[in-house]
C-alpha cells in the first residue's frame, strides 16, 4: 500500500481494510437464490434509467436475465437537472419494478433521493441505489443505515476518493454495513464524454477499504459505443461488477438514450467480457502459488 493511504483512508475504520477484515461480501436477496457481491463472482446489474411502462420494463428485465444480468435496475424515482424532463413514476415504478421482480428471479436496484422515501422504498427494493447528486446528502446516508437492504452508493460527480469513504463511513456508523461502491465517472474539462471514467479509483479502493466496488461505464461515457470497451477494463482492473443502462429503444427512451445498450448490444457485451473474466479468475487461482512461491525464496 501506498504509505500516505494508510493516514488518508484508515480514518474510517469501519469500511477501511484491515488485517481482520481484508474483504467483505455483500449479500443481495433475491426471489431464486441470493447473490454475494465481492465473494469472487462478476455481478452485472442492467436495465433502464427509468421505468417508463410495464411493457418496456419486462422486456428489459427478459432480455438482461436472458444475457447473464443478476440484478434489474430501474428507476422510480429519478433527479434530473431539468424541471421539464420525467422524474418518473414513483410508487407505481417501483410496483412495475416488484412484477418484473417475481416474473424473471432478478434481485432490484432502484434511487432513493430522499430519507422520507427510505421506508417505502426498502418494500420493494432489494438494493437501496444513492445517487452522485446525493452522495454527500447525509440525512439520506444516516437513514440508510436502519433500511435493512444493501445499499450502492455511487460516487460523486466532483468527489475524492476521501469524500467517498467518508460518506460510506457515514452510513456504516450509522448501523448498515452492507455498502457497495460505485465509480461512475468524475466531472473533468473533458467534453467528449458525459464524465471521465476514474479507472484508477478501483484498485485504489480494493488497495485501501473491503467493501466490494462496481463500474458504472454508462454514466462514465455518456456514449453508447464505449460503455463495451469500459466494462471490459473494469474487469481487467478487478471491479466486483457493473452497473449498465439497456432500454429496448434507446433512440425513444425518456432518459439517458445515448449511453443506453440494446438488447442485441448487452448480449453481445456480456459474451465479450467471458474472455476477460476467464482471466481474472486463473489469475485469482494462481496468485496463492505464486505468493507461496515467493515466500519459499
Amino acid at each position: 500500500m501506498n504509505p500516505r493511504w494508510n493516514g488518508q483512508f484508515s480514518c474510517f475504520d469501519l469500511v477501511a481494510k484491515t488485517d481482520e477484515c481484508p474483504r467483505s461480501i455483500v449479500e443481495v436477496r433475491a426471489p431464486n437464490s441470493d447473490i454475494e457481491i465481492g465473494g469472487g463472482d462478476f455481478v452485472v446489474m442492467a436495465g433502464p434509467c427509468a421505468v417508463e411502462s410495464e411493457t418496456q420494463l419486462m422486456q428489459t428485465a427478459e432480455a438482461v436475465a436472458h444475457a447473464g444480468a443478476r440484478i434489474l435496475r430501474g428507476g422510480a424515482y429519478k433527479p434530473r437537472s431539468s424541471p421539464y424532463s420525467f422524474q418518473g413514476l414513483g410508487v407505481e415504478g417501483l410496483k412495475i419494478l416488484r412484477k418484473a421482480r417475481e416474473a424473471t428471479g432478478l434481485a432490484i436496484v432502484t434511487e432513493v433521493m430522499s430519507e422520507e422515501d427510505v421506508d417505502v422504498i426498502a418494500e420493494y427494493a432489494d438494493v437501496m441505489q444513492v445517487g452522485t447528486r446525493s452522495m454527500e446528502n447525509y440525512a439520506l446516508l444516516e437513514a440508510l443505515g436502519g433500511c435493512g437492504r444493501p445499499v450502492l452508493l455511487k460516487r460523486g460527480m466532483t468527489a475524492t476518493l476521501e469524500e467517498f469513504m467518508r460518506s460510506a463511513q457515514v452510513i456504516a456508523m450509522a448501523g448498515n454495513p452492507a455498502i457497495i461502491l460505485c465509480e461512475r465517472g468524475i466531472r473533468t474539462f473533458e467534453t467528449a464524454t458525459r464524465n471521465t471514467l476514474d479507472i484508477a479509483a478501483v484498485p485504489v479502493l480494493k488497495t485501501v477499504s473491503h467493501l466490494p466496488v462496481i463500474v458504472d461505464p454508462s454514466h462514465a461515457a455518456g456514449v453508447r459505443s464505449l460503455v463495451p470497451i469500459l466494462s471490459r477494463a473494469a474487469v481487467v482492473v478487478g471491479a466486483d461488477g457493473l452497473i449498465v443502462e439497456v432500454h429496448p429503444h434507446p433512440e425513444r427512451a425518456l432518459s439517458d438514450g445515448d449511453q443506453s445498450l440494446t438488447f442485441v448490444e448487452f448480449r453481445r457485451m456480456m459474451s465479450d467480457l467471458e474472455p476477460y473474466l476467464d482471466l481474472q479468475r486463473e489469475a485469482c487461482e494462481l496468485r496463492p502459488q505464486l505468493l507461496a512461491a515467493g515466500g519459499a525464496d
